[in-house]
Protein backbone atom coordinates (compact mmCIF):
# COMPACT_ATOMS: atom_id res chain seq x y z
CA UNK A 1 0.00 0.00 0.00
CA UNK A 2 2.84 2.37 0.88
CA UNK A 3 4.60 1.66 -2.42
CA UNK A 4 1.36 2.40 -4.29
CA UNK A 5 0.95 5.77 -2.54
CA UNK A 6 4.59 6.63 -3.21
CA UNK A 7 4.19 5.73 -6.88
CA UNK A 8 1.09 7.92 -7.20
CA UNK A 9 2.82 10.80 -5.41
CA UNK A 10 5.80 10.51 -7.77
CA UNK A 11 3.48 10.48 -10.77
CA UNK A 12 1.76 13.60 -9.45
CA UNK A 13 5.08 15.40 -9.05
CA UNK A 14 6.18 14.48 -12.58
CA UNK A 15 2.79 15.55 -13.99
CA UNK A 16 3.36 19.03 -12.55
CA UNK A 17 6.64 19.56 -14.40
CA UNK A 18 6.21 22.80 -16.39
CA UNK A 19 5.73 22.40 -20.12
CA UNK A 20 8.72 24.62 -20.90
CA UNK A 21 11.06 22.12 -19.20
CA UNK A 22 9.75 19.23 -21.32
CA UNK A 23 10.20 21.34 -24.46
CA UNK A 24 13.70 22.47 -23.48
CA UNK A 25 14.92 18.99 -22.53
CA UNK A 26 13.28 17.54 -25.64
CA UNK A 27 15.13 19.99 -27.88
CA UNK A 28 18.38 19.10 -26.12
CA UNK A 29 17.70 15.38 -26.59
CA UNK A 30 16.86 15.96 -30.25
CA UNK A 31 20.09 17.88 -30.73
CA UNK A 32 22.09 15.00 -29.27
CA UNK A 33 20.26 12.52 -31.56
CA UNK A 34 21.10 14.72 -34.53
CA UNK A 35 24.80 14.50 -33.66
CA UNK A 36 25.06 10.79 -32.84
CA UNK A 37 22.48 9.16 -35.15
CA UNK A 38 24.28 9.42 -38.49
CA UNK A 39 21.95 6.98 -40.25
CA UNK A 40 18.73 8.86 -39.49
CA UNK A 41 20.41 12.23 -40.02
CA UNK A 42 21.45 11.14 -43.51
CA UNK A 43 17.95 9.78 -44.19
CA UNK A 44 16.18 12.96 -43.08
CA UNK A 45 18.53 15.22 -45.04
CA UNK A 46 18.10 13.19 -48.23
CA UNK A 47 14.30 13.22 -47.92
CA UNK A 48 14.22 16.96 -47.26
CA UNK A 49 16.50 17.74 -50.21
CA UNK A 50 14.38 15.47 -52.40
CA UNK A 51 11.12 17.28 -51.55
CA UNK A 52 12.28 20.86 -51.00
CA UNK A 53 14.38 21.31 -54.13
CA UNK A 54 14.10 25.10 -53.92
CA UNK A 55 15.49 25.30 -50.36
CA UNK A 56 19.06 26.37 -49.72
CA UNK A 57 21.35 23.88 -47.96
CA UNK A 58 21.30 26.13 -44.89
CA UNK A 59 17.50 26.04 -44.79
CA UNK A 60 17.44 22.26 -45.28
CA UNK A 61 19.84 21.75 -42.36
CA UNK A 62 17.83 24.10 -40.14
CA UNK A 63 14.65 22.17 -40.95
CA UNK A 64 16.49 18.90 -40.24
CA UNK A 65 17.55 20.27 -36.84
CA UNK A 66 13.94 21.14 -35.98
CA UNK A 67 12.77 17.68 -37.12
CA UNK A 68 15.16 16.05 -34.63
CA UNK A 69 14.14 18.50 -31.90
CA UNK A 70 10.52 17.54 -32.49
CA UNK A 71 11.43 13.85 -32.17
CA UNK A 72 13.15 14.57 -28.85
CA UNK A 73 10.19 16.57 -27.53
CA UNK A 74 7.70 13.93 -28.66
CA UNK A 75 9.68 11.14 -27.00
CA UNK A 76 9.72 12.98 -23.65
CA UNK A 77 6.04 13.93 -23.99
CA UNK A 78 5.10 10.29 -24.55
CA UNK A 79 7.00 9.28 -21.38
CA UNK A 80 5.42 12.22 -19.53
CA UNK A 81 1.93 11.18 -20.72
CA UNK A 82 2.14 8.04 -18.59
CA UNK A 83 1.94 10.22 -15.45
CA UNK A 84 -1.05 12.29 -16.57
CA UNK A 85 -4.61 11.77 -15.42
CA UNK A 86 -7.66 12.12 -17.67
CA UNK A 87 -8.18 15.64 -16.29
CA UNK A 88 -4.52 16.53 -16.93
CA UNK A 89 -4.76 15.49 -20.59
CA UNK A 90 -7.99 17.42 -21.18
CA UNK A 91 -6.40 20.50 -19.59
CA UNK A 92 -3.18 20.29 -21.62
CA UNK A 93 -4.60 19.70 -25.11
CA UNK A 94 -6.77 22.06 -27.17
CA UNK A 95 -9.13 20.73 -29.84
CA UNK A 96 -10.17 22.46 -33.05
CA UNK A 97 -12.85 21.08 -35.40
CA UNK A 98 -14.50 18.56 -33.05
CA UNK A 99 -17.83 19.34 -34.72
CA UNK A 100 -16.59 17.73 -37.96
CA UNK A 101 -16.02 14.44 -36.18
CA UNK A 102 -19.26 14.44 -34.19
CA UNK A 103 -21.32 15.33 -37.28
CA UNK A 104 -19.66 12.61 -39.36
CA UNK A 105 -20.60 9.97 -36.80
CA UNK A 106 -24.29 10.90 -37.00
CA UNK A 107 -24.64 8.89 -40.21
CA UNK A 108 -24.31 5.62 -38.22
CA UNK A 109 -21.75 4.28 -40.75
CA UNK A 110 -18.82 4.62 -38.40
CA UNK A 111 -15.96 7.01 -39.07
CA UNK A 112 -12.35 6.64 -40.16
CA UNK A 113 -10.00 9.29 -38.77
CA UNK A 114 -6.78 9.09 -40.74
CA UNK A 115 -3.64 10.51 -39.20
CA UNK A 116 0.14 10.46 -39.53
CA UNK A 117 3.36 10.43 -37.51
CA UNK A 118 3.00 14.17 -37.08
CA UNK A 119 3.47 16.19 -33.89
CA UNK A 120 2.57 13.95 -30.94
CA UNK A 121 0.49 11.22 -32.59
CA UNK A 122 0.29 9.17 -29.37
CA UNK A 123 -1.33 12.05 -27.49
CA UNK A 124 -4.05 12.23 -30.18
CA UNK A 125 -5.35 8.79 -29.17
CA UNK A 126 -5.07 9.55 -25.44
CA UNK A 127 -6.99 12.78 -25.88
CA UNK A 128 -9.70 11.24 -28.07
CA UNK A 129 -10.41 8.47 -25.56
CA UNK A 130 -10.72 11.10 -22.78
CA UNK A 131 -12.66 13.73 -24.73
CA UNK A 132 -15.23 11.81 -26.77
CA UNK A 133 -18.05 9.83 -25.07
CA UNK A 134 -17.89 6.94 -27.55
CA UNK A 135 -15.50 4.04 -28.26
CA UNK A 136 -12.23 4.83 -30.05
CA UNK A 137 -10.17 2.09 -31.72
CA UNK A 138 -6.78 2.39 -33.37
CA UNK A 139 -4.76 0.02 -35.55
CA UNK A 140 -1.04 -0.31 -34.80
CA UNK A 141 2.01 -2.27 -35.82
CA UNK A 142 3.70 -4.39 -33.19
CA UNK A 143 6.82 -2.81 -31.77
CA UNK A 144 9.94 -4.63 -30.60
CA UNK A 145 11.34 -5.43 -28.13
CA UNK A 146 8.22 -6.91 -26.49
CA UNK A 147 8.46 -4.85 -23.30
CA UNK A 148 8.12 -1.62 -25.33
CA UNK A 149 5.08 -3.08 -27.06
CA UNK A 150 3.51 -3.97 -23.70
CA UNK A 151 4.23 -0.51 -22.25
CA UNK A 152 2.74 1.23 -25.28
CA UNK A 153 -0.31 -1.03 -25.19
CA UNK A 154 -0.93 -0.08 -21.56
CA UNK A 155 -0.40 3.61 -22.30
CA UNK A 156 -2.76 3.60 -25.29
CA UNK A 157 -5.58 1.71 -23.59
CA UNK A 158 -5.56 3.10 -20.03
CA UNK A 159 -8.46 5.51 -20.69
CA UNK A 160 -10.58 3.06 -22.64
CA UNK A 161 -9.19 3.22 -26.17
CA UNK A 162 -9.01 -0.13 -27.95
CA UNK A 163 -6.02 -1.30 -29.96
CA UNK A 164 -5.87 -3.93 -32.69
CA UNK A 165 -2.70 -5.01 -34.48
CA UNK A 166 -2.38 -4.35 -38.19
CA UNK A 167 -1.72 -7.89 -39.43
CA UNK A 168 -5.04 -9.51 -40.27
CA UNK A 169 -7.03 -6.53 -38.92
CA UNK A 170 -9.32 -5.96 -41.92
CA UNK A 171 -12.25 -7.95 -40.55
CA UNK A 172 -12.04 -6.26 -37.13
CA UNK A 173 -11.82 -2.83 -38.78
CA UNK A 174 -14.99 -3.46 -40.79
CA UNK A 175 -16.79 -4.75 -37.69
CA UNK A 176 -15.93 -1.57 -35.77
CA UNK A 177 -17.22 0.65 -38.55
CA UNK A 178 -20.41 -1.34 -39.00
CA UNK A 179 -21.08 -0.79 -35.29
CA UNK A 180 -20.97 2.95 -36.01
CA UNK A 181 -17.76 3.57 -34.05
CA UNK A 182 -14.61 5.66 -34.55
CA UNK A 183 -11.55 3.98 -36.09
CA UNK A 184 -8.21 5.79 -36.33
CA UNK A 185 -5.59 4.75 -38.88
CA UNK A 186 -2.00 5.82 -39.55
CA UNK A 187 -1.72 6.20 -43.32
CA UNK A 188 1.66 7.86 -43.88
CA UNK A 189 3.49 4.52 -44.00
CA UNK A 190 2.81 1.58 -46.26
CA UNK A 191 4.56 -1.53 -47.49
CA UNK A 192 5.79 -1.12 -51.03
CA UNK A 193 4.79 -4.70 -51.84
CA UNK A 194 1.07 -4.30 -51.16
CA UNK A 195 0.56 -0.54 -51.39
CA UNK A 196 -1.00 1.69 -54.01
CA UNK A 197 0.89 4.31 -56.01
CA UNK A 198 0.14 7.95 -55.13
CA UNK A 199 1.71 11.36 -55.48
CA UNK A 200 2.88 12.51 -52.07
CA UNK A 201 4.61 15.82 -51.38
CA UNK A 202 5.01 16.20 -55.13
CA UNK A 203 6.75 12.84 -55.67
CA UNK A 204 5.56 9.36 -56.60
CA UNK A 205 5.25 7.19 -53.50
CA UNK A 206 3.42 4.20 -52.03
CA UNK A 207 0.44 4.42 -49.68
CA UNK A 208 -1.49 1.82 -47.73
CA UNK A 209 -4.68 0.69 -49.45
CA UNK A 210 -6.43 -0.52 -46.28
CA UNK A 211 -8.03 2.78 -45.27
CA UNK A 212 -9.57 3.34 -48.70
CA UNK A 213 -10.71 -0.27 -48.93
CA UNK A 214 -12.63 -0.32 -45.64
CA UNK A 215 -14.07 3.16 -46.26
CA UNK A 216 -15.52 1.95 -49.57
CA UNK A 217 -16.82 -1.37 -48.30
CA UNK A 218 -18.41 0.07 -45.14
CA UNK A 219 -19.53 3.34 -46.79
CA UNK A 220 -17.89 5.18 -43.90
CA UNK A 221 -16.89 8.86 -43.95
CA UNK A 222 -13.20 9.74 -43.66
CA UNK A 223 -11.51 12.78 -42.17
CA UNK A 224 -7.97 13.84 -41.35
CA UNK A 225 -6.91 14.50 -37.75
CA UNK A 226 -3.56 15.43 -36.22
CA UNK A 227 -2.07 16.46 -32.88
CA UNK A 228 0.47 19.21 -33.49
CA UNK A 229 2.50 21.52 -31.29
CA UNK A 230 1.95 25.28 -31.38
CA UNK A 231 4.81 27.78 -31.17
CA UNK A 232 4.38 28.00 -27.38
CA UNK A 233 4.51 24.21 -27.03
CA UNK A 234 0.76 23.74 -26.52
CA UNK A 235 -0.61 20.59 -28.13
CA UNK A 236 -3.60 20.98 -30.41
CA UNK A 237 -5.77 18.24 -31.87
CA UNK A 238 -6.90 19.50 -35.26
CA UNK A 239 -9.78 17.79 -37.05
CA UNK A 240 -10.32 18.62 -40.71
CA UNK A 241 -13.64 18.43 -42.62
CA UNK A 242 -14.57 15.01 -44.11
CA UNK A 243 -13.07 14.04 -47.46
CA UNK A 244 -15.18 13.60 -50.58
CA UNK A 245 -14.80 9.82 -50.83
CA UNK A 246 -15.47 8.45 -54.34
CA UNK A 247 -17.60 5.31 -54.75
CA UNK A 248 -18.14 4.50 -58.43
CA UNK A 249 -18.45 0.71 -58.15
CA UNK A 250 -15.03 0.06 -59.69
CA UNK A 251 -13.17 -1.13 -56.58
CA UNK A 252 -9.62 -0.86 -57.92
CA UNK A 253 -10.21 2.61 -59.37
CA UNK A 254 -11.93 3.78 -56.19
CA UNK A 255 -9.09 2.49 -53.98
CA UNK A 256 -6.61 4.39 -56.16
CA UNK A 257 -8.62 7.65 -56.17
CA UNK A 258 -9.40 7.58 -52.46
CA UNK A 259 -5.86 6.62 -51.44
CA UNK A 260 -4.71 9.70 -53.32
CA UNK A 261 -7.36 11.83 -51.55
CA UNK A 262 -6.10 10.60 -48.19
CA UNK A 263 -2.47 11.18 -49.15
CA UNK A 264 -3.39 14.73 -50.17
CA UNK A 265 -5.01 15.31 -46.76
CA UNK A 266 -1.90 14.06 -44.95
CA UNK A 267 0.28 16.18 -47.21
CA UNK A 268 -1.71 19.30 -46.33
CA UNK A 269 -1.17 18.71 -42.61
CA UNK A 270 2.56 18.05 -43.13
CA UNK A 271 3.02 21.20 -45.19
CA UNK A 272 1.45 23.19 -42.35
CA UNK A 273 3.99 21.71 -39.87
CA UNK A 274 6.89 20.22 -41.89
CA UNK A 275 9.24 20.13 -38.90
CA UNK A 276 6.82 17.94 -36.94
CA UNK A 277 6.61 15.00 -39.36
CA UNK A 278 8.85 11.94 -38.98
CA UNK A 279 11.07 12.31 -42.06
CA UNK A 280 13.25 9.38 -40.99
CA UNK A 281 11.37 6.84 -43.13
CA UNK A 282 11.90 5.50 -46.64
CA UNK A 283 8.59 6.75 -48.02
CA UNK A 284 9.77 6.95 -51.63
CA UNK A 285 11.86 3.76 -51.83
CA UNK A 286 9.69 1.93 -54.38
CA UNK A 287 9.93 4.62 -57.04
CA UNK A 288 13.16 6.34 -56.02
CA UNK A 289 15.51 3.63 -54.70
CA UNK A 290 18.49 5.90 -55.43
CA UNK A 291 17.60 7.84 -52.27
CA UNK A 292 18.37 4.87 -50.03
CA UNK A 293 21.42 3.02 -51.37
CA UNK A 294 22.51 1.73 -47.95
CA UNK A 295 19.09 0.16 -47.37
CA UNK A 296 19.09 -1.71 -50.68
CA UNK A 297 22.75 -2.70 -50.28
CA UNK A 298 21.87 -4.19 -46.90
CA UNK A 299 18.97 -6.13 -48.41
CA UNK A 300 21.27 -7.47 -51.12
CA UNK A 301 23.86 -8.59 -48.55
CA UNK A 302 21.16 -10.35 -46.55
CA UNK A 303 19.89 -12.08 -49.70
CA UNK A 304 23.39 -13.33 -50.49
CA UNK A 305 23.86 -14.66 -46.95
CA UNK A 306 20.61 -16.60 -47.18
CA UNK A 307 21.62 -17.95 -50.59
CA UNK A 308 24.95 -19.20 -49.19
CA UNK A 309 23.17 -20.75 -46.20
CA UNK A 310 20.90 -22.74 -48.55
CA UNK A 311 23.81 -24.21 -50.49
Amino acid sequence: MGDHRLKNKLKGLIARIPKRYIIGLGKLLGGILLLVDARDRRLVLRNLRFIYTDFSEKRIRELCRRVFQNLGITFLEICYMATLSREDILARVRIVGAEHLVRALEGKKGLIAITAHLGNWEMALQFASCYFPFPVTTVVRKMGPPWIDRWLMHLRTRFGARVITKDGALRDMMKILRHGELLTLMVDQGRASDGVDVTFLGRKATATRGAALVAIRCESPVLMASCVRAADGELMVKIYPPLEIQRTGDLNADVQINSQLMSDAVEQAIREHPDQWCWNQRKWKRHHPELYPEFFAGKERKKRRFARADV
